[in-house]
């Protein structure tokens, strides 16, 4: 059985924002619209109308509901109206509209999605698991026309839960035959000590059925080095990295004995972030099993050195082999 992971960077649409020429253009828009959709939930405006003006600025949207990136909705009540050819802001707090900023999309490259198909039939996976998919009905779609355009083999089963992230940036599964999944556990509504919801996307443990019992994946998309400040990104990944060990060591506890976690974790094995789940040697990177072929190149695609972040899986031994 051959496991693997892969961030497709969406299939066939992607949020604008992310496309910019200039990624920190791109960053500060998600940036803005992850803030403003928060101060949007406030009972009372009366401190944030500055603030607000300012982030709708950034995204366009100071004198219109739409611009080239985002879309101010206004499905109830109004959060501004024009008032002597001027937009005021007029919903003095939350129950006085309902809306939000949702950003827009654009149709992939068609040539990025045929490298992507052929990527994946190079893998030549049984399990694959895939990080920033816009939806299941994309994923099956480019499993069932894609992937046999490129003379790659179409997936049996595909599944992918809807996560926390509005831009269309979910993990999901696809398996081949004899390896049906036979249960998804969502860790979508895990939330951290403020209360606030802990992975950006979702943690889905998968049951995948094997001849001779279960396997069980965890997948994941830990928090990001870019968007945000560092010291908030890292004290994230950290909460998130110790919410999957917990997660992790339930799974055993519940006599599961074959469990690998996959995804971007967007960080290195030996990372203090990652710490809860390398650092007592019980768990380790797929890079470190004597079975495994690098191609020498450690890091993320074309930034090769080992400190920059990557994609990587790892797995808990079952009875003292692997």
């Amino acid at each position: 059985m051959r496991v693997a992971s892969f961030n497709v960077e969406n299939l066939f649409e992607r949020t604008k924002a992310m496309n910019e020429p200039d990624w920190r253009a791109g960053r500060d828009i998600l940036a803005a619209q992850s803030e403003l959709n928060g101060l949007f939930g406030k009972t009372s405006y009366s401190d944030a109308d500055q603030r607000m003006q300012g982030l709708l600025d950034t995204l366009g949207l100071g004198k219109a509901d739409e611009s080239d990136l985002a879309i101010l909705r206004q499905n109830r009540g109004r959060l501004r109206a024009r008032r002597g050819g001027i937009l005021t802001f007029v919903a003095a707090g939350r129950d006085d509209w309902v809306g939000w900023v949702e950003l827009k999309t654009e149709p992939v490259n068609a040539r990025a999605i045929e490298n992507t198909g052929r990527v994946i039939g190079l893998l030549k996976s049984d399990l694959l698991a895939v990080v920033e998919v816009e939806s299941r009905p994309a994923l099956q779609r480019f499993s069932e026309q894609m992937l046999s355009q490129v003379g790659a083999a179409p997936y049996s089963h595909i599944m992918l839960v809807d996560g926390n992230d509005d831009r269309g940036i979910d993990v999901g599964l696809m398996t081949r035959e004899p390896y049906p999944i036979r249960s998804v556990t969502s860790h979508v509504d895990d939330r951290d000590v403020n209360g606030n919801l802990l992975f950006s996307r979702d943690c889905p443990e998968y049951e995948i059925g094997l001849p001779s019992g279960s396997l069980w994946l965890l997948i994941n998309h830990l928090k990001s080095k870019g968007f945000g400040s560092p010291a908030q990104n890292d004290a994230r990944r950290h909460a998130q990295a110790t919410r999957l060990r917990e997660i992790y060591e339930a799974r055993v506890a519940h006599g599961a004995e074959l469990v690998a976690i996959l995804g971007d974790l967007n960080d290195t094995p030996e990372s203090e972030r990652l710490a809860p789940l390398f650092g007592d040697g019980r768990l380790r990177d797929v890079s470190a099993h004597e079975r495994y072929q690098s191609d020498g190149r450690p890091g993320t695609w074309k930034m090769g050195p080992r400190r920059t972040s990557w994609t990587t899986s790892f797995s808990r031994p079952r009875s003292g082999s692997e």
